[in-house]
């Protein structure tokens, strides 16, 4: 317990010494943390699924001739695949052609919500950087502002209060976009791994499709 009220103590004093760009940089840094929640949430729970099995399953329907079985199991799924993969399903006694412009339609309606606020996670990591750099600036200004007419007694405190505030701005700043900037890494590649599904699965759909008229 001591332990962590001496860390607290030195939080406090580490944001205090600071100044005000310390707030700045907080705010964006909760901004951008709430956009890579919400992100999480939506890429991990609503729109991802196990690509591969989920297209096992669809397998087994088609093969069986069982359409409406499919569309049954894509429409027991949230995820951005089901979607795609559903209105190809419901043009399957179309041409390929005809199942082919319904999956593209569907996709370029679904593909930009996985990429939906990404760059603004991105823009938070430099502005948290920015500021960092800006509060740097501020404190050297006052710094040596101080020190120029300071009594030579205080310069040396004054010099280095004016430095804490530049370099702890500097290192808030930097935390702040090293950790968005990983997080935003993380996030870009779950929509990817989404997309990639969705081109992959969706051209399996395809040739199943079209096996299955041919057999016909």
């Amino acid at each position: 317990m001591e332990g962590l009220q001496t860390f607290l103590n030195s939080a406090a004093g580490f944001f205090q010494n600071g100044g005000i760009f310390m707030w700045f940089i907080l705010g964006v840094w909760g901004f951008g943390l709430a956009i890579v929640l919400e992100r999480f949430k939506n890429l991990s729970s609503v729109y991802d699924v196990d690509g591969p099995s989920f297209m096992n399953e669809l397998q087994r329907y088609i093969l069986s001739n069982d359409i409406q079985g499919a569309i049954r199991v894509c429409s027991g799924s949230k995820s951005a695949l089901a979607k795609v993969l559903k209105s190809g399903l419901k043009r399957s006694n179309q041409n390929t052609e005809q199942i082919q412009n319904a999956i593209d339609a569907t996709a370029l309606e679904v593909i930009p919500k996985l990429e939906r606020r990404l760059n603004w996670i991105s823009l938070n990591a430099n502005i948290s950087t920015l500021l960092g750099l800006l509060g740097t600036i501020q404190g050297l200004i006052e710094s040596f502002s101080a020190v120029a007419t300071a009594d030579p007694s205080q310069k040396g405190e004054l010099l280095a209060m004016g430095i804490a505030k530049a370099m702890n701005t500097t290192a808030l700043g930097l935390s702040a976009a090293i950790i968005l900037m990983v997080l935003h890494t993380f996030l870009s590649n779950k929509s990817e791994k989404i997309t990639n599904e969705i081109d992959e699965f969706s051209v399996k759909l395809l040739d199943m499709l079209g096996t299955k008229k041919v057999n016909e």
